[in-house]
């Protein structure tokens, strides 16, 4: 029950640090590297630098809007020497604020 505990708050601590920076990185004069910069901080600032290490940002387009988008890979959280090993990956997206 603990392992299934940590994993969820490490995987919603990742997903809301990768929404948070996909929004600050789409903000008029921001850019894709902000936005990874900040999910990084973000990250670092709620769990450990381990979770901040594989931290990437692109534009993409979906149905035609361009987005922001953040991808980040971290490992499971283990509890001693019991649980899986592998690697959580999220996405964050945010629409790309442009000149009127």
């Amino acid at each position: 029950m603990l392992q299934l505990a940590l994993l969820l708050h490490v995987r919603n601590t990742l997903i809301d640090s990768a929404s948070e920076g996909a929004r600050h990185g789409a903000l008029l004069g921001s850019d894709p590297a902000d936005g990874a910069a900040r999910t990084a901080d973000l990250i670092r600032a709620g769990l450990a630098d381990s979770y901040a290490e594989d931290v990437s940002a692109d534009v993409v387009t979906a149905g035609g809007v361009p987005l922001l988008q953040v991808r980040v890979r971290a490992p499971l959280p283990v509890v001693g020497l019991f649980g899986p090993g592998g690697e959580l990956e999220v996405v964050g997206h945010a629409a790309l604020e442009v000149e009127p």
